[in-house]
């Protein structure tokens, strides 16, 4: 199936002892590209996680964050040692400024390092834990690979529908070609005659030579064909499957050269406006396929 680099997936569980909190984002990249955000204590962990995520994706910048936390522990806890010592300092400076109030108890317990929330201690987790943590992972990674693979059905559905296009506009820039000898031959008449003419007169080998750069820039059959076959592959790595992103963008590369040389050798409004048309949706393509895997 084909799969986009954008996706995120999320699995959360929780207990009477402790919950935990998998998030994995990804989007488009070059490579793979992974990044963890692990609980202090839980870097061990990484190795195995990026083997499994290895197994599942193929390109995309990947992140994953894992928050942790103890039901046991929860809420907030007051630093009554610190809170006493401020409640002393405050009283001493109050005391010692004329009018000064008595100081206020959520004034002193808003000061910094008086109340923090409680967390747990990665200590704490043990091997079955560690297990379930593991197994969480699998489950948002799941979950992030069907994202990612139910937009890059999406995708694909989009990019046949613009190769239909390329296609369609293949075949209309054929048959526009198919009308420009007349013009080609008038052009090359004239300038056959103005060679003819010449003073001094040219050489019949120089003159051969000029005809056939004439008539070599003014036949688009080879692009046109070699056209026709960038839009089968096209087909086919679409129908295939699988991590085609990269292939297809050098394919990309291969339709706009053909497009751009169909439009150098146009000498028709008819053929130039169709090689217009046809460089606009290889370009949609070309946007498209930067969001392939």
């Amino acid at each position: 199936m084909l799969a986009s680099m954008t996706g995120f997936g999320r699995r959360e569980a929780a207990d009477a002892d402790w919950s935990w909190l998998w998030e994995i984002r990804s989007v488009n990249a070059r490579g793979l590209e992974l990044r963890w955000r692990l609980p202090p204590g839980l870097d061990g962990l990484e190795p195995s996680l990026r083997e499994m995520a290895a197994t599942s994706i193929r390109r995309g910048s990947v992140q994953a964050s894992l928050t942790i936390r103890s039901a046991a522990a929860s809420g907030t806890v007051v630093n009554e040692l610190l809170l006493n010592h401020l409640l002393q300092v405050a009283l001493r400076v109050a005391a010692s400024v004329p009018g000064a109030s008595v100081p206020r108890v959520e004034a002193l317990l808003g000061l910094p390092g008086v109340i923090a929330s409680s967390r747990s201690e990665i200590s704490e987790v043990g091997t079955e834990q560690i297990t379930a943590l593991k197994a969480g992972f699998g489950e948002a990674l799941d979950e992030l690979v069907a994202a990612r693979r139910a937009e890059g059905a999406r995708l694909g559905d989009i990019l046949l529908g613009l190769i239909r296009q390329i296609d369609g506009l293949r075949l209309d820039a054929e048959a526009a070609a198919s009308r420009q000898p007349d013009l080609h031959r008038d052009r090359l008449m004239a300038s056959a005659t103005a060679l003819l003419t010449a003073v001094p007169a040219l050489p019949m080998e120089r003159i051969a030579q000029e005809v056939a750069l004439l008539v070599s820039k003014s036949d688009v059959r080879e692009e046109l064909d070699r056209l026709a076959s960038h839009i089968e592959a096209a087909r086919a790595l679409l129908a295939s499957g699988g991590a085609v992103g990269r292939q297809l963008d050098f394919l990309v590369q291969e339709f706009l050269r053909e497009t751009n040389t169909v439009c150098s050798k146009s000498a028709t409004k008819e053929l130039s406006s169709v090689g217009l048309q046809l460089k606009s949706v290889v370009e949609q393509v070309r946007e498209q396929v930067q969001n392939l895997e």
